[in-house]
């Protein structure tokens, strides 16, 4: 391999787990001293083919980590289950993960470690940064300047530098990692240098992303919620029999319904008139209905994706239109 870079086999690197090696050794093995966007890619297509890891990623580590080699985990597969019977209580499929941020994969702008700090703080002013990363190439992580460290290096009344002024252990993560597990830290730090699965920078998620995005997913959370006790409400006119004679596990109780159950209650002309909304075409408000039902499967799944504005006005409008009748 060209660079110095060296392969392994994917039998010794399997021979390897179990053990623990310092970072510096094990990017030796390698034949490299320093990890950049190209030799992180290498390295990490080797422990791929060997179905190996590293605890803590070799990624992101410190450079003085001990890295412990593990037997990869494979990848979980999905089971497929019929979204129109999901459970009320049906929870989300998987985590939410640090590069479901936007800003996690938006780039992050950085200067190299021989800026001069004026040239940094002014561009800091210049695109309103609280932070700003030093990196020396892609992911060479050396530190990250704030106001909060320049105003610190200026009490020791010595001349600042870019060096002298900036944190030297910022904090980061992966796009892979979970984040409610990085919350803490986003709310101490104020910050999240995120790295892709290569190795390089691709982002910076600070305490306002945060805010913003759960602002933004939780919005269709409440009004699903809003919708479904006012459905219960107004169903509540209807005997046992009718509602055991939509469901599956026939409890008869109006809290165990799935959407996909309201819909077939209320798709009765029968049930229909004893709700008593005659002046609310049937057939409109079930096609309504079934649309709720769809957005609000796609929010059990917890798809990392905000809403789109179609889908959230179609929440909104019908939890209105409920309002109407449903105090």
């Amino acid at each position: 391999m060209t660079d110095g870079f060296q392969v392994i086999e994917p039998a010794a690197l399997v021979k390897m787990v179990g053990k623990t090696i310092p970072a510096g050794e094990f990017l030796a093995m390698f034949g490299v001293r320093v990890r950049n966007h190209d030799n992180v890619a290498r390295i990490s297509a080797c422990l791929a083919a060997a179905e190996v890891g590293t605890i803590p990623s070799f990624t992101t580590c410190a450079g003085t980590a001990e890295l412990h080699l593990v037997k990869a985990k494979p990848t979980a597969v999905s089971v497929a289950q019929d979204e129109s019977e999901l459970s009320p209580t049906a929870m989300p499929h998987r985590a939410l993960q640090v590069g479901d941020l936007p800003s996690a994969r938006n780039g992050v702008e950085s200067v190299s470690p021989h800026t001069d700090l004026a040239a940094a703080t002014m561009l800091m002013r210049v695109k309103n940064y609280s932070q700003l990363p030093v990196i020396n190439g892609t992911a060479d992580l050396r530190g990250v300047l704030t106001w909060s460290s320049i105003a610190v290096n200026l009490e020791t009344g010595k001349q600042p530098t870019l060096s002298s002024a900036m944190v030297k252990n910022p904090v980061s993560a992966e796009v892979h990692h979970q984040l409610l597990a990085h919350l803490p830290t986003i709310t101490e730090h104020g910050y999240l240098l995120v790295r892709a699965n290569d190795g390089k920078f691709c982002g910076i998620i600070t305490s306002a992303d945060v805010s913003s995005h759960f602002e933004t997913m939780a919005r269709p959370f409440f009004l699903v919620g809003d919708i479904e006790a006012r459905l219960r409400k107004c169903l509540a006119v209807l005997d046992e029999e009718a509602v055991r004679a939509v469901q599956k596990w026939k409890t008869g109780r109006i809290a165990d319904l799935t959407f996909g159950e309201y819909k077939r209650l209320i798709d009765n002309e029968v049930n229909w008139k004893r709700i008593g909304w005659t002046g609310v075409p049937r057939d409109q408000f079930v096609h309504r209905l079934d649309r709720v039902r769809v957005i609000r499967n796609e929010i059990a799944h917890f798809r990392p994706q905000p809403l789109t504005s179609a889908s959230l006005t179609t929440l909104e409008e019908f939890a209105g239109l409920l309002r109407q009748y449903v105090p």
